[in-house]
């Protein structure tokens, strides 16, 4: 057997080599654009984004408006003396409640107790003089009559009558006017309301105002129930609500803390002019208040509806997207895919929109619209409902109202 030479097997290696080398370069080229070639497959395949839907609903809106009130009395008093005196009693306590008429301060009157009695007397006897001429008169008329006495005799008679009956209307406003007086020396509530504070005590010299420097304030008395809330609204919704007044009272809600117990009242007085400073227009509403849960002073929300929006196009707030331009909503159609639509938002209210630009009726995403794209295809997500609420099936929910 011939041997094959060493020299020879040493120069055939680096030939094996190489192709080995050049072998495997191809077979991991090849390896790495089928990579790329599945991805960019798979790349070109449409993905599904997970959303929730809802329907576009049709249906009468009212448009609520809030604002920020201050409760006010409707009357409020400070009840000072007029004429000089001494109080001699204090009938009330001071945060009592007191009602029309009842007896709040009573001054020394004994003065005035005696001049009313002095004018009584005056007139009495203002009334027996007259009594008596008048009788006189009735006798000289027969004798007139006769021909006993003349007629200047008669005249002097008659004169006699008219200047009695004078002086006793005379001396009766002299009367009325001491108890007029008299009068001053009680202080009775005005209105049905609560006192504040008490100024003076028994034993306290009173005097009235002279000038333009009123006396000092006695007590102040402030009705409480029924009482009014002021606020303002923009100038805008200035047309709404004058219409809704002339169609009925318009009901307005008050409460002390958000979300907490309303009262309802109704608008009774639009100003008369709108502020141009600020651009708004001042209202207030009266509000039956019997357990004094309103105070004046309060600042209270208020919340009225004065008018609709009717068969407004509603949708979820949180629908309505914000592009660089304008507003829209993605709508989803038959085929799972989404389109952009361009919509005017005409109100706001808490959870739902009124907007103008998308048919009723139409399914729009309502969450997961940030991994959307115009074109995009969708799934309908399973949300989970709050509890105590039914699942819907699909997933989706109406727009709430």
């Amino acid at each position: 057997m011939n041997a094959v030479p060493l020299s020879g097997t040493r120069r055939r290696w680096p030939w094996i080599a190489g192709v080995l080398v050049l072998g495997a370069a191809l077979a991991a080229w090849w390896w790495f654009v089928s990579s790329r070639n599945q991805e960019a497959k798979g790349a070109t395949r449409p993905a599904s984004t997970l959303v929730v839907t809802a329907r576009v609903e049709s249906r009468d809106v009212p448009v609520r408006l809030k604002a920020n009130g201050t409760v006010t009395a409707l009357q409020t008093v400070d009840l000072r003396a007029q004429v000089s005196s001494t109080i001699r009693e204090v009938h009330i306590r001071e945060g009592q409640n007191v009602a029309k008429g009842e007896l709040l301060f009573s001054f020394d009157s004994r003065a005035d107790d005696a001049n009313i009695r002095k004018a009584e007397a005056q007139v009495e006897k203002d009334k027996a003089d007259l009594a008596t001429a008048r009788r006189t008169l009735e006798r000289n008329l027969d004798l007139f009559k006769q021909k006993f006495i003349s007629q200047a005799a008669l005249d002097t008679v008659q004169n006699s009558v008219d200047t009695l009956s004078a002086q006793m209307r005379v001396d009766t406003a002299a009367l009325e006017s001491v108890r007029v007086t008299r009068a001053y020396d009680e202080i009775r509530a005005p209105f049905a309301g609560r006192t504040g504070t008490i100024g003076v005590r028994e034993g306290s010299l009173v005097q009235p105002g002279s000038g333009v420097t009123p006396g000092a304030v006695l007590v102040t008395v402030t009705q409480i129930d029924p009482i009014a809330v002021a606020f303002t609204l923009p100038e805008k919704e200035l047309p709404g609500l004058q219409a809704a007044l002339r169609a009925g009272p318009v009901p307005v809600a008050v409460s002390v803390q958000a979300g907490g117990d309303k009262l309802t009242g109704k608008v009774t007085f639009v100003d008369n002019a709108v502020d141009s400073t600020t651009g708004t227009i001042r209202v207030k509403a009266q509000f039956a208040n019997p357990g004094a849960r309103l105070w004046p002073g309060q600042y209270v929300n208020v919340e009225l509806a004065p008018r609709t929006l009717p068969n407004a196009t509603v949708v979820p707030a949180q629908a309505v997207q914000t592009g660089p331009d304008s507003r829209f909503i993605y709508v989803v159609g038959d085929d799972n895919k989404v389109a952009s639509k361009p919509v005017t938002l005409a109100y706001v209210d808490e959870g739902f929109a009124v907007v103008d630009g998308v048919a009723s009726g139409a399914r729009i995403v309502v969450e997961g619209a940030q991994n959307l794209r115009p074109g995009s295809t969708v799934t309908e997500a399973q949300r989970e409902a709050p509890k105590g609420e039914p699942r819907k099936p699909g997933g989706g929910k109406k727009g709430k109202a």
